[in-house]
């Protein structure tokens, strides 16, 4: 049984000082002290302190009294107490701290003292989870018995942990505007752990590239307000707008991309659907969860994907009733859905969304759905695949704990898109996979947050490796009709998170044959076309398609690469190696493996002999406790970093730029570079894994154009499926991928 539920009210009691609130990601020092019960606790007897699986609260150390996280336990009685930490409690409750009596035991009364971050000798306290959220709970447990049998005290101890001071800004407009069209901006803070911060009535000053009716010269925020939001602003004439916020005369942050368009035969929307709340493993209510998405993330459409074996049939019907609640067709979409979450084996994750409401909750298993389920439990893909025939629903493979195999099972008329990164890493192995197995799938980008913060999700100090991803929808109008025609057309592309614009579009001299949907699927519409767009099917005969792309970027663009399927085409930078100086990146990326544990911790070091470093600058450090240091000034740093499949890296300004040698030792891989014969080519060392590798290349001295436009011309052999993407590198480390153009036979 999952826990007993013998005597809860004579096992004892717990109590924490101090209460809170506590900064997020601050370090305390926090005292629980167990009272025990009228049984005491056996000779051999436990009590267990558990804290959610998904939280990055820091592991407690019992070694180092200097240290951070520090932690002691005393018992009253002198007792012998053995203390350790693993994760060995019921799911979503895994962080524990584990204390078993020995040599002694308690009676009713005696108490243990449990110090998380002991200062007593010089430990700087505790580092606490670095999301906001409201009554953290350390689950107590007492097996008072020495049985291994649990009981939860009645009353656990909890604290509310809040937002720090603002690190980072935003602004966030649309992507795509009409002349004359009323549009939204908003303006959020976030803490260094990505947790909109409150503000302290900061007054903000604009500045437009266009002409914005409606814009403020000047504002002051509401204090404690956590986003700041105009309404009403009217661009009134085309074109691309660069607009930024600035306090006291300082740029706090550009927004995103905007394009101002006479008119638009589709509408871009940002949706996050991937994610979870505190009902299953993730943190807080659903409730919260779509209200943050709405209202502080400001994405167009979210939807709530909560493992399919913890949502019981209450939850289910409650998450039905809010997700009808939240949908307001036209101002904020909102999807109903669930994980199924198989082991991998049987198929793995797949993402589950209906359109509509009160459609059943086909389950891999009942694992933690205690008493009688209104559906039998689906143990494989097909089987689910076989379940949902019939039904108005999207299926959507992906990575999380569990990976999506797609080579086991797959069914293209629901199963329409394959997500390539979250929060969890980047995952493109996914789409190459799909391409081998001849499968038309789009690309989506989602966050699969657990941390209450859909849109807009960090990584923390957790193994959670990325930032949560985005995904860009093409639709005529904000509907779940509309989301579900731009899904099923793959109609769509995925970033990392950042809002980047990405046109892509297919020219035909003649007019080629396009169709509706796959043919492999069932009859469909052919249509004679010049032009096509990101996600389309066509054949092409003879005829040679001109690629045409432009993309807008939240940073300088460091590249663009075409893809022919899993295959380099070709790559565009938007420089030229003339403009290639001083600066150098070395650059790290890949994962360990497909599956649990994928991610890969890089202890790096480098060292540059016959020519100074004059500075350096982090890429795609996304925690705050790893971080580059300067061993030796002018000549040595280190580094600890994570990569998921994503990258990270260093730039690095030298005196000269063509002199001296750089070595470079990860416990992963290690290089050795003549900066003379660099030149502009880009230098890689293979780290095995899966994608991990080391790469050395030059960029200009100063950030470049976020900006470019790529011209590529694709001949098609006619033997086999082509499918033609792009993938995006921003030079702040952000991508984006544009879901395929499908050439076929």
């Amino acid at each position: 049984m999952p826990n007993s539920k013998y005597l809860p009210e004579r096992m004892g009691s717990a109590t924490l000082s101090p209460s809170g609130p506590f900064v997020a990601g601050a370090h305390e020092e926090l005292t629980l002290s167990y009272t025990a019960g009228d049984f005491g606790i056996d000779d051999t007897g436990m009590l267990k302190i558990s804290w959610r699986t998904t939280s990055d609260m820091s592991k407690p150390q019992f070694n180092q009294p200097q240290a951070a996280n520090y932690t002691t336990v005393e018992a009253s009685n002198g007792a012998a107490l053995e203390v350790w930490f693993d994760r060995l409690n019921i799911r979503p409750y895994g962080n524990t701290l584990l204390i078993r009596i020995g040599r002694g035991y308690l009676r009713a009364g005696d108490t243990l003292t449990v110090r998380f971050g002991d200062r007593r000798q010089g430990s700087p306290g505790y580092r606490l989870q670095t999301n906001v959220e409201a009554n953290v709970e350390l689950r107590t447990s007492v097996d008072a018995f020495a049985t291994y049998e649990f009981c939860q005290l009645p009353v656990q101890p909890v604290f509310d942990l809040v937002a720090g001071r603002p690190a980072r800004w935003k602004v966030i407009v649309p992507s795509l505007v009409l002349v004359g069209e009323p549009f939204r901006l908003a303006v959020v803070a976030e803490d260094v752990w990505g947790n909109p911060a409150p503000s302290a009535g900061e007054a903000l000053t604009f500045a437009a590239s266009h002409p914005i009716r409606g814009l403020p010269g000047r504002i002051e925020r509401e204090i404690g307000s956590r986003a700041t939001v105009i309404d009403n602003l009217i661009a009134d004439r085309e074109g691309d707008v660069d607009l930024a916020v600035f306090a006291d005369g300082e740029e706090l942050a550009r927004a995103n991309p905007m394009r101002v368009g006479r008119s638009a035969p589709a509408r871009r929307y940002w949706g996050d659907l991937h994610g979870q709340s505190g009902e299953t493993i993730g943190m807080g209510s659903a409730e919260d969860y779509f209200r943050y998405a709405r209202d502080l993330a400001f994405i167009d459409i979210v939807g709530h994907q909560g493992n399919d074996f913890q949502i019981t049939d209450t939850f289910w019907d409650r998450l039905n009733r809010l997700t009808a609640a939240f949908d307001a067709p036209g101002r904020f979409v909102c999807v109903p859905g669930y994980e199924w979450s198989g082991n991998t084996g049987m198929g793995g994750d797949r993402n589950i969304f209906y359109r509509h409401e009160g459609r059943p909750i086909r389950r891999s298993s009942h694992i933690l759905v205690e008493g009688q389920a209104s559906t039998p439990a689906i143990y494989t893909a097909e089987e689910l695949f076989r379940a949902l025939d019939g039904e108005n629903a999207i299926v959507v493979a992906h990575v999380g704990g569990r990976y999506a195999d797609i080579t086991r099972a797959h069914d293209g008329r629901l199963e329409r898109a394959v997500e390539v990164h979250s929060t969890w890493g980047t995952f493109e192995w996914m789409l190459h996979d799909a391409f081998a197995q001849g499968y038309r799938v789009g690309v989506v980008c989602h966050s699969d947050d657990h941390k209450g913060r859909p849109g807009a999700t960090r990584p923390g100090a957790s193994s959670f490796g990325a930032i949560g991803g985005l995904t860009c929808y093409f639709m005529a109008e904000l509907t779940r009709d509309g989301l579900f025609a731009a899904l099923r057309a793959r109609h769509h592309y995925g970033t990392t998170g950042a809002r980047i614009f990405l046109d892509l579009h297919g020219h035909f001299e003649e007019p080629v044959t396009v169709f509706s949907d796959d043919p492999q699927l069932g009859p469909v519409q052919e249509h004679r076309r010049r032009s096509v767009q990101m996600g389309d099917i066509v054949r092409p005969g003879p005829a040679v398609m001109r690629l045409a792309a432009e993309v807008r970027g939240t940073a300088p663009i460091d590249q663009v690469d075409v893809f022919y399927g899993s295959r380099l085409a070709a790559t565009v930078h938007p420089y030229r190696a003339a403009d290639l100086g001083r600066r150098v990146r070395v650059l790290w990326q890949g994962a360990e493996y497909r599956g649990r544990g994928r991610e890969t911790i890089w202890q790096g070091r480098l060292r540059l002999e016959g020519n100074p470093i004059v500075r350096f600058a982090p890429v795609n450090f996304l925690n705050p406790e790893r971080k580059v240091c300067v061993v030796t000034p002018e000549t040595e740093l280190a580094w600890s970093s994570v990569t998921t499949g994503n990258l990270a890296g260093i730039d690095l300004w030298f005196d000269a730029a063509d002199r001296g040698t750089l070595d470079i030792e990860t416990n992963i891989v290690s290089g050795r570079v003549d900066l003379a014969s660099l030149a502009d080519r880009r230098m890689v060392f293979e780290g095995g894994g899966l994608g991990r590798q080391l790469s050395v290349y030059r960029l200009p001295d100063q950030d470049w154009s976020r900006r470019i436009v790529v011209d590529h011309a694709v001949r098609f052999s006619g033997v086999a499926d082509l499918p033609v993407y792009l993938r995006v590198t921003q030079a702040d480390g952000h991508q984006a991928w544009s879901s395929p153009i499908y050439l076929i036979p």
